[in-house]
């Protein structure tokens, strides 16, 4: 039987236990709601500085973009035309040269000489001529006279005639001598600027020689020869048939944004190379600051034509992540928001976008490291950073469409 006095003290333990579990309970209860009640009511977060710019609507040029090489307009290797002795050269090496400038002189001493043989002969046969025509004039009266022969009359023609020709062929060697005398003198067949000295003088030179006596390039005009991809020739070829003028060609160095030069299309080549799929191109560059210089290497633009609706905004809004190119643009509420985008092009600093915004819309061009979704944001004070950034932006999206537009140096894949 179990006994009374165990079973009461065990009601007295759960008693207890149970109201020592109640008062915990209560007390939590009270914690909670006096520490929600005292606590301050939170804060709103405050608005994220931020630069901004609109999205434009401007004429932005559309072109193809190749790799290139510079190459002289004219190249001519000057060389001697005769045997002799160089005697002095008349240019200094990198210079510029005009067409007729003398180059070197040759020891003329055994062309003069032979020039002033061949004037000997033609005076002596001047002289045997004159007295042939005497003669025959003296058989012609005697023949009148029946005191001479018909064979002697004919046989003095036929010796007129003999030292007529002998004049002539006098005639032939003189200018012969004439012309060798002058290959003495080299001068300079077109305009540009000399290379190296390629031979001393003192030394003979000969007219089988390989290497010449000097090369001179034509820098200006310059010629860049450069290659598209070959899906690239119908949009050439399309743009050559619209365009009432040559189209627009623009040099870049390699390693820079600043053009070297614009010049016109001239040559698109009459087939495409098979081996590498391209098809090789020509531009003309007028060069008189020789900013081109031959063997260099630049990129290419060729200006197909314009879009003038294009949107813009500078490449500094435009952000990427694993779902592809966005801009944080604000609404008029003042938040910001995350909008994907699609791009037509990144050159020069300029974003040309395809879809996703609309003319006037804000977007964020600094500060977007701080936002996300639905962060009230705030223009940033004009100080030192904030203007600087702004107008880097603005003059971004303004100065290369306003370049191109006028036949500068700027333009868009």
């Amino acid at each position: 039987m179990p006994d009374p006095e165990a079973s009461r003290a065990s009601r007295r333990r759960i008693l207890v236990i149970g109201g020592v579990l109640l008062l915990v309970v209560v007390a939590l209860w009270l914690w909670r709601r006096f520490a929600h009640e005292s606590a301050p009511p939170p804060r709103a977060a405050a608005p994220v500085p931020v630069t901004t710019v609109r999205v434009q609507t401007q004429d932005v040029p559309i072109f193809r973009t190749g790799v290139g090489t510079v190459g002289a307009q004219a190249s001519v290797t000057v060389k001697a035309r005769v045997d002799g002795q160089l005697e002095r050269v008349g240019f200094v090496e990198g210079q510029d040269v005009k067409e007729g400038q003398l180059l070197a002189q040759l020891d003329p001493r055994s062309f003069q000489a032979q020039l002033e043989q061949a004037q000997a002969q033609r005076a002596r046969d001047l002289a045997q001529l004159g007295n042939a025509r005497v003669d025959l004039k003296r058989y012609t009266d005697l023949y009148a006279q029946e005191a001479a022969t018909q064979q002697q009359l004919d046989t003095q023609k036929a010796l007129v005639g003999q030292l007529e020709a002998a004049v002539q062929t006098d005639d032939a060697q003189i200018h012969l001598a004439q012309v060798q005398l002058g290959y003495t003198r080299i001068v300079a067949p077109m305009s540009g600027r000399v290379g190296a000295r390629l031979v001393d003088p003192g030394n003979i030179v000969h007219a089988a020689d390989v290497n010449g006596l000097v090369v001179i390039n034509q820098v200006d005009p310059v010629s860049v020869l450069f290659t598209l991809p070959e899906d690239a020739f119908q949009d050439v070829n399309r743009a050559l048939h619209q365009s009432e003028r040559p189209l627009q060609v623009i040099a870049y160095p390699r390693d820079g944004a600043t053009a070297l030069g614009s010049g016109r299309l001239t040559l698109v080549n009459n087939q495409i190379d098979s081996a590498t799929g391209t098809v090789q191109l020509k531009g003309t560059f007028a060069n008189p600051s020789h900013a081109l210089w031959p063997g260099q290497s630049v990129n290419v633009r060729l200006v197909l034509g314009h879009d003038p609706h294009a949107l813009t905004v500078p490449a500094a809004a435009i952000q990427r992540s694993q779902s592809g190119e966005f801009v944080w643009a604000v609404g008029d509420d003042g938040k910001a928001r995350s909008q994907p985008v699609r791009l037509t092009a990144i050159q020069d600093g300029v974003a040309v976008v395809a879809r996703g915004l609309q003319a006037g819309e804000r977007v964020v061009i600094d500060g977007q490291y701080k936002l996300r979704s639905d962060v009230t944001v705030v223009e940033a004070a004009r100080g030192a950073r904030g203007a600087a950034s702004a107008a880097a932006a603005s003059s971004a999206v303004a100065g290369p469409l306003a370049e191109a537009n006028s036949g500068g140096t700027r333009s868009r894949p």
